[in-house]
């Protein structure tokens, strides 16, 4: 009996094969324009994680105003009389 043959190529991985199917119906604007909005989606998820530490970290420093006795609106520049 003979050994299976042995596979020369990688079976492609799903990301491969997506990124394939994509280059065939989209144009090339329109795959550049998706990766830029996708590049955009993950830069924006990286500033709000590190807007949530910079929070953390200020709360608990100390001499930190608590949640509390923040005022909950910002006051007007103009003023009635």
């Amino acid at each position: 009996m003979q050994a299976a043959p042995v596979r020369a190529t990688a079976i492609p991985s799903f990301t491969t094969a997506l990124r394939a199917v994509e280059s065939l119906l989209m144009s090339g604007g329109q795959r550049t324009a998706r990766r830029n909005a996708w590049t955009s989606v993950l830069e924006d998820r990286r500033r709000a994680k590190d807007r949530i530490e910079a929070q953390r970290v200020l709360d608990q420093a100390p001499g930190a105003p608590s949640p509390s006795t923040l005022p909950l609106s910002t006051p007007s520049l103009t003023t009635r009389p």
